[in-house]
């Protein structure tokens, strides 16, 4: 730019413009000392203090007190998330630490420990859960919530929000602490590890993090897809079959209400589909108006047979393109962890899983390079933290093939 109009610009301008050339002149000049080390075993002294007052120089522009704003909040968690994205790019492909410990310190998470890795990229994470919430059936229709500690502790009122009219009723606060509950929900860590080659690594055109995520998305969703179906709570989410059950009829808080087929390991030999109809009507109406189907495929196989009174097929397929099935105008999903149709199995649940079935997420996924375990490959430790469970459980019917 020419040196005459740079007095016209803007104040946050020219410190963002003098921020992107500092930092264009440290990764020069970390390049470099890179390069020489992987000459000659160790860079020039002369290098690594340059090297280092730029990091300084970089580390004083993005943190000073009062600076001004670099085009605005927007603009500065832009150029965090390039600075992010390089430096974990960085220590992907080399190892080298030192600009990624200075992103996490700068971000506030400087105590967590390096053996537990260094955080993914938001971007990398955020594509991460958005392709999770396509494949993992539970976390689909759940309500989801992200966390900054390692676990969410609810206050519920069984029979709702204990609201009512103040004229006409007690008002909340002559409630007892004995008449609510607390519902626990600790994240337990869930890990994949991908293995590259270091010709990979030394790819530029390779993008490490896409790699990474594109590695480990599928193996995240199974996991945590049958931990929320059938998980015991230990070191794992807390299934939604896990809990205890009781007879509808005899419904209480703190158990999942089921309905019996009334024919072990089956549907009634007639009118099977009444069975459905009853079912879909355990549940209160302010639940079902967003009620869901879950099941895994053989037992929609079986159910897609299955007509009215009338002779209309009670299943159709979606109507649109990402749309769902659906089973008497109710959305289905598929969920493969759901048990196959067998004596007394729990294998259809049914019911508002966004207010029944909660999902936790800590934030942050981490990876930590490992080149020495599995020598000639670079592996990949990556965790996320997750928990599950049940928060409503009036929300939630299942189906019992049996008597």
């Amino acid at each position: 730019m020419d040196h005459n109009h740079e007095g016209l610009l803007a104040p946050e301008v020219k410190v963002e413009m003098k921020t992107m050339e500092t930092f264009e002149a440290f990764k020069a000049a970390n390049d470099e000392r890179l390069a020489e080390i992987e000459r000659r075993q160790q860079a020039d002294v002369l290098l690594e203090e340059k090297v280092d007052r730029l990091n300084r120089e970089l580390d004083l522009m993005t943190t000073r007190a009062g600076r001004p704003a670099l085009g605005g909040v927007a603009r500065r968690e832009e150029i965090a998330s390039i600075e992010h994205k390089a430096a974990f790019e960085s220590y992907a492909r080399t190892g080298q630490v030192d600009a990624i410990r200075l992103v996490e310190s700068k971000a506030l998470n400087g105590a967590v420990a390096p053996d537990g890795g260094y955080l993914l990229p938001p971007g990398a994470e955020a594509a991460i859960l958005a392709r999770m919430a396509a494949l993992s059936p539970i976390r689909s229709i759940a309500t989801v919530r992200p966390l900054a500690n390692s676990a969410l502790k609810k206050a519920v009122y069984p029979s709702g929000a204990n609201a009512g009219w103040a004229s006409q009723s007690a008002p909340s606060n002559t409630v007892g602490s004995n008449q609510y509950a607390e519902l626990a929900f600790p994240t337990m860590e869930l890990f994949a590890q991908p293995a590259a080659t270091q010709a990979m690594l030394d790819d530029a055109a390779v993008d490490v993090e896409s790699w990474i995520a594109d590695e480990i998305v599928y193996s995240f969703a199974e996991a945590e897809s049958a931990a929320f179906v059938t998980g015991d709570g230990v070191n794992a989410p807390k299934g939604l079959l896990a809990y205890p059950t009781v007879d509808d009829a005899s419904y209480a808080w703190g158990s999942l209400g089921t309905v019996s087929t009334g024919a072990s390991g089956a549907f009634p030999a007639s009118n099977p589909s009444d069975v459905l109809v009853d079912f879909t009507h355990t549940l209160r109406s302010a639940y079902r108006q967003h009620a869901t189907f879950v099941m895994n495929r053989k037992t929609q196989s079986a159910i897609r047979k299955f007509k009215d009174a009338n002779g209309n097929y009670l299943w159709a397929p979606p109507a649109t393109f990402g749309a769902k099935a659906t089973l008497m105008n109710f959305p289905v999903v598929e969920a493969e962890d759901m048990p196959d149709i067998a004596a007394n199995s729990l294998s259809i649940a049914f019911g508002d899983f966004r207010r029944g079935y909660l999902v936790v997420d800590r934030v942050g996924i981490r990876a930590l390079r490992d080149p020495y375990s599995a020598k000639p490959y670079v592996l990949f430790y990556t965790t996320k933290r997750v928990g599950g469970g049940v928060q409503d459980f009036d929300a939630i019917k299942l189906l019992k093939f049996g008597v």
